[in-house]
């Protein structure tokens, strides 16, 4: 078993980037020294700070109606199919929603879930798309002392930056109205160190630095060192390590232009930017941006090494009027994952980067009174492309009214085993500790999708 403990400082790393904490708990150094399979953890450890691997999560803000996407319905009533018609796509055998023909170009490298389930209630949040456990972005009952991790945070915590000046976590949400559809995913237990970089609205410009010089810059570094030393021989928790790498990757990118420079989209041509379009800056009421630039900023982010991109697409949650709601967010989706997808193929990147896009739940199989479908946490969908996946398939099933799971019911905790399987980390074996110590596993006893590895 691989056991991560918390927050290590980074003045007692090691040049290989382990830390001595971390060094003494893999694999359970005991009075005889290391034994072989310490090492071999060790050794998995090690080769997962060296990976290239990362994630691109798309969570699509209010939860999308499963049924007018992936999943249609013609043989159903006309209260429950909708007004929208299947296309063909270049996967024989499989359809999708005639506002998505972008996707249905490129479905052999994608993955549509039609049976995705384990939503615990019909309440909007993000948590479970960013963490796959049962719990609430706003409320801590029934959570670990500091909360689950996103997923986000558990890869910048056991692969740690693959690169000195590129933050391992990027979260490109905007607050919202609904405060969890403007979350990228919290740093729980883990500490802020492993939580979210955040370049929205005015804090990219703080990314360079322009009447502060470097040298001044070490100078302040001294002083704050300095200031805080008595805080930290006293801390107990932790807090101020995390501080400590907080404010190392904070300098680090002010004295790089690295990151400034995969935030800036003037450095794409424009026949790649207008291939991914624009779409809208601003929220969509009280949810996400129906925001296509996020797709490509994504993609820049993850070729200069970040390891995981969360972004939040659009207001999803169409109460009334479902189907113009539609109208006016399937195309943009469409038009900026599908981008995506093509564009991480062209350059060589798509088996090392996975790109998931799904919602918190799904959505009623009969159309209300206000031509709008209710919340339904029974059964949903998701989209998973490239991480070296096998795609060009659809798994599960609903009834013909896409209420009911029919077959291969797929569960969020089955999708996050399936990607750390893909990160090259066994999710039913490693374990991170809590702040009061605790050792919790990545997913709980979900195994990954034999299907897709």
């Amino acid at each position: 078993m691989l056991t991560v403990s918390g927050s290590t400082s980074s003045r007692s790393r090691f040049c290989d980037g382990f830390s001595r904490r971390d060094f003494l708990r893999i694999g359970g150094l005991g009075m005889g020294g290391l034994s072989l399979p310490g090492l071999l953890q060790a050794e998995q450890l090690a080769g997962l700070r060296n990976s290239k691997k990362s994630v691109i999560m798309i969570y699509m803000a209010g939860a999308p109606p499963h049924q007018d996407m992936y999943d249609l319905k013609m043989d159903a009533p006309s209260e429950v199919r909708g007004e929208f018609r299947p296309i063909p796509t270049n996967v024989d055998g499989i359809e999708i929603c005639e506002l998505m023909p972008g996707l249905a170009k490129v479905m052999d490298k994608c993955v549509p879930i039609r049976s995705l389930y384990g939503a615990p209630n019909g309440s909007h949040d993000s948590f479970m798309c960013y963490t796959g456990k049962v719990g609430s972005t706003l409320d801590m009952v029934g959570q670990p002392p500091g909360g689950w991790p996103s997923i986000g945070a558990v890869m910048s915590k056991m692969m740690g930056p693959a690169r000195p000046n590129i933050p391992p976590f990027v979260g490109l949400a905007p607050r919202a109205g609904h405060p969890p559809y403007g979350s990228s995913g919290k740093p729980g237990f883990l500490g802020f160190a492993n939580g979210p970089f955040k370049p929205s609205g005015p804090g990219e410009r703080d990314l360079v630095l322009e009447t502060l010089t470097a040298a001044r810059l070490d100078e302040r570094r001294g002083l704050l060192a300095s200031f805080d030393q008595f805080r930290r021989d006293a801390d107990a928790s932790g807090l101020m390590e995390g501080l400590d790498q907080f404010h190392e990757q904070a300098f680090g990118m002010l004295t790089s232009s690295e990151l400034a420079v995969a935030l800036d989209l003037d450095q794409e041509s424009p026949k790649v930017r207008e291939r991914y379009g624009k779409g809208d800056s601003r929220n969509f009421g009280d949810g996400a941006p129906r925001n296509l630039e996020h797709f490509l900023l994504a993609r820049r982010l993850v070729e200069a090494g970040v390891r995981c991109v969360t972004l939040n697409f659009g207001r999803w949650d169409f109460h009334s009027e479902n189907f113009s709601g539609m109208r006016s967010h399937a195309p943009l989706f469409d038009q900026g994952l599908s981008a995506l997808i093509e564009d991480l193929h062209e350059r060589g990147m798509a088996e090392d980067v996975l790109v998931i896009a799904w919602g918190e739940f799904g959505r009623t199989p009969m159309i209300n009174k206000d031509a709008g479908r209710d919340h339904w946490p029974r059964v949903g969908g998701a989209l998973l492309s490239g991480g070296g996946l096998r795609t060009g398939q659809v798994i599960g099933a609903t009834d013909r009214l896409a209420g009911e799971v029919a077959d291969r019911g797929v569960h969020f905790g089955e999708v996050f085993a399936t990607i750390y399987h893909q990160l090259g980390i066994n999710a039913n074996e490693t374990t991170l500790e809590d702040l009061s110590g605790r050792p919790h596993f990545l997913v709980d006893g979900h195994k990954p999708m034999p299907e897709l590895i």
